[in-house]
């Protein structure tokens, strides 16, 4: 009987042969990747021309975003099973349909509630997608060289996929509508999905084939919770009365309740995790010491670096006054930066090892966000944000890559799929939370600053677009503040040494 986990053909002497059209499936596969990558950049260019159109409030703007990297983070690790026991090829097509849908439904949204809901769907989709490209990626190219080059079309998409949506939403925005940054993913889901049919194989994981819905559900209710939460934070008291500024607060009965069910909910999850038979995330692949270090950090970085993009979009485009579409050039040298370094940073690293470039990597990552605390509305773009922007850009990709390399030392065989998906379920999450929070912290910001210097309803229009500034100011500073914890646990937690890192070819298969 041949083997499920190979799509490859038999020769007359019984040795494998490869398939001849796994290159022409890898397009396919890396379309999909890129399309569930370009959705999480597009839609920022796109926010504040929603916002204006379906009246989005500045305290829930923030869900957008983080409907649907929460829903994505959350459900990762169970879209990975169920790729591996129902049918890879099988979860990859209905992911493809339902984050077809899940656009459309977006798109012709009339209603704030309806396009968090589909932003919400479209993660779920993305979840099964994701793991389910990936997957088919490692049975089809069963070669350690192709599947290197196999797997570096993946991280080069990666890399590149931000900056294409943010130029791709940015044309969209301002020449066709924000509508159509969800809408254009239909017709390429369907394409991709009529491609797959004839090129990819169907494939699935033997054994055991329970799945940890106990888990799931703990999971995705404790994040939801602890993201409510700190937007019931910002919510104005009266939503009636443009001219209040208060706020909820930290301390309002409702904000608290969130909070108290979120901890209750994420502590029983882990308890489960750890006295459950078949456990969704196996705490014996985060409770290592490089390992869980490397989670942690990529959550923290995940935190202040999705908040970055959201509150500089929005500063390009409310206070700037620049276009969709010369907002989305602005993040050019990022994303350049980024793709460039990489190059260095993979060289370096079985010279020096993980940590020597981590470490340096996340200073410069602080120094540039703190940089972005000085900009206001007379600042030249080349002289404020662009240095900032390149030593990010500079600083991240000293992390990303030693980061996701040492996610995956020591660990077995049976659990290399999972630690390969914690990795990208720490980013989503920490995207989600890091938006949420510093969301919660720049309308708090900018309420407090109205409240101290509105002392006529024509001041509040005036000193409107001072606030704004204000409130990016704090979200950079405690962004920043985020990063320096990275810094702290790349730092203590890191002791990894370069001969340890894991071999490039031996790429494990995700989950």
């Amino acid at each position: 009987m041949s083997d499920p986990m190979s799509y490859t053909r038999r020769t007359t002497s019984g040795a494998a042969a490869p398939d001849p059209r796994r290159w022409w499936a890898l397009s396919v596969l890396a379309a999909a990747q890129l399309m569930i990558i370009l959705d999480a950049s597009i839609v920022n260019i796109a926010l504040p021309s929603a916002q204006k159109d379906l009246a989005i409030s500045n305290a829930d703007r923030q869900w957008v975003v983080t409907a649907y990297t929460l829903a994505f983070g959350a459900l990762l690790l169970l879209g990975g099973r169920i790729a591996d026991y129902t049918g890879r090829k099988r979860t990859f097509m209905i992911g493809l349909l339902g984050f077809a849908g899940a656009s459309a439904i977006g798109g012709l949204a009339p209603n704030q509630e309806l396009l968090f809901a589909a932003r919400g769907l479209q993660g779920a989709f993305a979840a099964l997608l994701a793991p389910a490209s990936l997957s088919l990626v490692t049975v089809t190219f069963t070669e350690p060289k192709e599947r290197a080059k196999a797997f570096g079309v993946f991280g080069a998409l990666a890399g590149a996929g931000a900056a294409i949506g943010l130029i791709v939403g940015g044309v969209l925005t301002e020449y066709a509508s924000w509508r159509w940054c969800l809408g254009v993913n239909v017709p390429v889901a369907l394409i991709v999905f009529a491609a797959a049919i004839p090129l990819v194989h169907e494939s699935k994981a033997p054994g055991d084939t329970r799945y940890d819905v106990p888990g799931v559900l703990l999971a995705t209710g404790g994040l939801f919770s602890l993201v409510y939460g700190f937007t019931e934070a910002a919510r104005a008291k009266n939503p009636d009365d443009p001219h209040s500024t208060a706020v909820l607060g930290w301390t309002a009965p409702s904000t608290l309740t969130f909070l108290v069910v979120a901890v209750v909910l994420l502590v029983a999850f882990v308890v489960w995790e750890h006295r459950g038979r078949n456990p969704m995330l196996p705490l014996r692949v985060v409770l290592d010491r490089n390992r869980g270090g490397s989670y942690l950090t990529f959550l923290l970085v995940g935190a202040g670096l999705f908040a970055m993009f959201l509150f500089l979009t929005y500063y390009f485009q409310v206070n700037l006054h620049w276009s969709p579409l010369k907002a989305g050039f602005a993040f050019l040298p990022f994303s350049g930066g980024i793709i460039l370094t990489a190059g260095v940073v993979a060289q370096l690293l079985p010279r020096v090892g993980p940590k020597a470039l981590m470490v340096p990597g996340l200073v410069l990552a602080v120094v540039g966000m703190l940089m972005l605390t000085r900009i206001d509305a007379g600042t030249a773009y080349w002289s404020h944000v662009l240095p900032a922007e390149i030593l990010m850009s500079i600083g991240l990709a000293g992390v990303f890559i030693p980061a996701s390399s040492t996610s995956l030392i020591g660990v077995g065989h049976h659990d290399a799929g999972v630690a390969s998906a914690v990795l990208n379920t720490a980013q989503q999450v920490g995207g989600s939370l890091g938006t949420a929070l510093l969301n919660t912290l720049f309308a708090g910001a900018v309420t407090s600053y109205l409240s101290d210097n509105v002392r006529s309803p024509a001041d509040a229009a005036r000193l409107t677009p001072s606030a704004f500034i204000h409130g990016y100011h704090v979200a950079f500073f405690w962004g920043a503040v985020l990063l320096a914890g990275a810094l702290l646990v790349s730092a203590i937690a890191i002791n990894a040494h370069k001969e340890d890192i894991p071999a490039a070819d031996a790429e494990p298969a995700p989950a």
